[in-house]
């Protein structure tokens, strides 16, 4: 079913299932305001990682970013399924809406005290507001679509008990905090594996994968922000151009490479069922995390090249060349078949990743990387020619 939009919403509209095959569905202007509201999580996840490590926390602040990201990330990723589902776009559905992006600034401003100081406090609270107001959101799925009822029940049910999970957490044992975060993840992700099982909502393949691009998007967009942030700083101290020349040049042609891997592949392709989305949709968990630290590894980079922070040369090397090669593998596993994974000509990616994580113990690895990453693109589009010159099989 379609639901038109007027410039105020309608006051309210049944919340029944939207048509899995609907035409010329497009990422609404309310899910762009708030793919651009929780960027402002991601940003401050990423600034707070950069400073872990520029300090030399490389363990607890990898551990802490993901922690973070996933809090950040999850809860992006179930609005996005759901409303694919169940946009209704009038007044109660707007609302509940606005109440999830205020939970994300929530989230956000907790964002340093949970990877500095180990305090998930804020986050927490951020957290539990955007998923008690997705809980709301399926109780009037399920009141409106009775074929699947008990799917969204399921849904909602999961995810309050989750929530209960998540506040008494903040209130047990230091020494519990990370053996229950591990649990209740795993609760997290069970609970769409659990609540599908009776009947599978009819979520929209292209409107997916519109909406997975554009936050790819958008994250490697703040890659880019942050990236000119760290440059000008070190520009307004004693440091020239000629200083920071090869990070930047490495930096703008990794993330313009990382850009053109990603749209250079057929996503709604690859979401072909349940399984499928579920891979691929929770893959995309190391595939946002990985494009917002290329950012702050290169601020890292910038930092240590102007005699800043407390890293090694491997380690601030690391710190850029490690979150590229993730980003690569994980674009290039989900959006690949499993014989096209075992072609030849598909080799080229693994290769990629393993120079990129062997230009980090050489000199100039940012540069290297960007190379790379530049080289990779020019191959696939040399291996896509290729294919595309290629006779095709006769159908008799």
């Amino acid at each position: 079913m379609s639901h038109p939009q007027s410039a105020f919403g309608a006051w309210h509209r049944p919340m029944v299932a939207r048509l899995a095959g609907e035409e010329h569905r497009t990422a609404t202007a309310l899910e762009l305001f708030f793919d651009l509201c929780f960027v402002t999580a991601v940003a401050q996840a990423s600034a707070a990682f950069e400073h872990e490590l520029a300090e030399g926390h490389v363990a607890d602040g990898v551990l802490g970013y993901a922690m973070v990201f996933f809090a950040i990330w999850w809860a992006w990723m179930n609005f996005t399924w759901f409303a694919s589902a169940y946009d209704t776009d009038d007044v109660p559905y707007r609302l509940l809406t606005l109440v999830q992006i205020t939970g994300a600034l929530i989230l956000a401003a907790g964002a340093a005290d949970a990877l500095e100081h180990d305090d998930f406090t804020v986050i927490t609270w951020g957290y539990v507001v955007m998923r008690l107001a997705m809980v709301t959101q399926w109780l009037r799925a399920a009141r409106s679509d009775p074929a699947r009822r008990r799917s969204c029940l399921r849904y909602a049910i999961g995810i309050l008990v989750v929530q209960i999970g998540w506040v008494a957490r903040l209130a047990l044992p230091e020494d519990w905090g990370l053996p229950l975060f591990a649990l209740l993840v795993v609760a997290e992700i069970a609970v769409p594996v659990w609540a599908e099982s009776p009947a599978k909502t009819t979520w929209h393949p292209h409107h997916i994968a519109e909406r997975y691009g554009l936050f790819t998007l958008i994250v490697l967009g703040e890659t880019i922000t942050a990236a000119t942030a760290a440059v000008r700083t070190a520009l307004d101290g004693e440091t020239g151009i000629g200083d920071i020349a090869t990070l930047v040049v490495g930096g703008v042609l990794t993330v313009f490479s990382l850009w053109w891997l990603y749209f250079s592949q057929n996503a709604p392709q690859r979401l072909t069922g349940f399984r499928a989305a579920i891979l691929w949709g929770y893959g995309h968990y190391a595939v946002f995390a990985s494009a917002a630290a290329v950012g702050a590894g290169l601020a890292v980079n910038v930092a240590h090249r102007t005699g800043h922070g407390h890293l090694s040369d491997r380690a601030a090397a690391a710190a850029f060349t490690v979150p590229v090669a993730v980003f690569i593998t994980l674009v290039w596993l989900l959006h690949h078949r499993a014989e096209e994974l075992r072609s030849r000509n598909d080799l080229i990616h693994p290769v990629a990743v393993l120079a990129v994580l062997a230009v980090t113990f050489t000199p100039g690895p940012v540069l290297a990387t960007g190379l790379l990453a530049a080289a990779l693109v020019a191959a696939t589009l040399l291996v896509a020619a290729g294919a595309e010159g290629e006779p095709q099989p006769s159908r008799n």
